[in-house]
């Protein structure tokens, strides 16, 4: 199983790893190995120690801190005070730093080392210009928030392939049925 990486903020795309939060939740993370291939997918790191149980425990922790943030934001609500303080304390820890190499870039990291980076972005997200360009998909069965950098800022859905295509397959069959059934009066 491969990550997902469509919300445009790596701390939006960490908060999305559990899917479906209003039915049947989908824990993407389940395991310290899933969470190190999170790590790698969306780019936060080149390499990674291995995660422990602890690491998951508190990735999923400020997962968890991070999403209650995104959505008392989009709510016009005020932050909680622990996820605040949670996000905020893992901030402040030493993120992982990119070295340069004769190949290039290079960013070698701890599991605490990459969980501060994307605290630390959240942090800009949440204080940053793009705070307006947030939405949650317009899916009621997702809960997926992303940032609509689209040119009209018209975007509906997190992506097609996950929940546009859905959307509009069911919307034009209620519409192709609505037609039989008015034909048939």
């Amino acid at each position: 199983m491969k990550h997902v990486f469509l919300c445009g903020n790596p701390a939006l795309d960490l908060a999305c790893t559990l899917r479906a939060r209003r039915t049947e939740r989908v824990e993407t993370l389940g395991v310290p190995g899933r969470l190190d291939a999170w790590y790698l997918e969306s780019g936060i790191v080149d390499a990674v120690s291995p995660s422990r149980e602890a690491d998951l425990a508190q990735a999923v922790a400020v997962r968890e801190a991070i999403y209650a943030l995104v959505t008392a934001r989009l709510a016009g609500d005020g932050y909680d005070d622990k996820a605040l303080a949670l996000v905020n304390g893992v901030a402040r820890k030493p993120p992982a730093a990119p070295q340069l190499t004769a190949k290039g870039r290079w960013v070698e990291a701890t599991p605490a080392q990459a969980l501060s980076t994307v605290a630390r972005h959240a942090v800009e997200l949440l204080s940053g210009p793009e705070v307006p360009l947030m939405k949650e998909c317009a899916n009621p069965e997702c809960t997926k928030i992303f940032i609509d950098r689209s040119r009209g800022g018209r975007r509906e859905w997190c992506g097609m392939e996950s929940c546009g295509n859905k959307i509009k397959a069911a919307a034009y069959r209620a519409r192709k049925k609505d037609a039989r059934t008015a034909g048939t009066r």
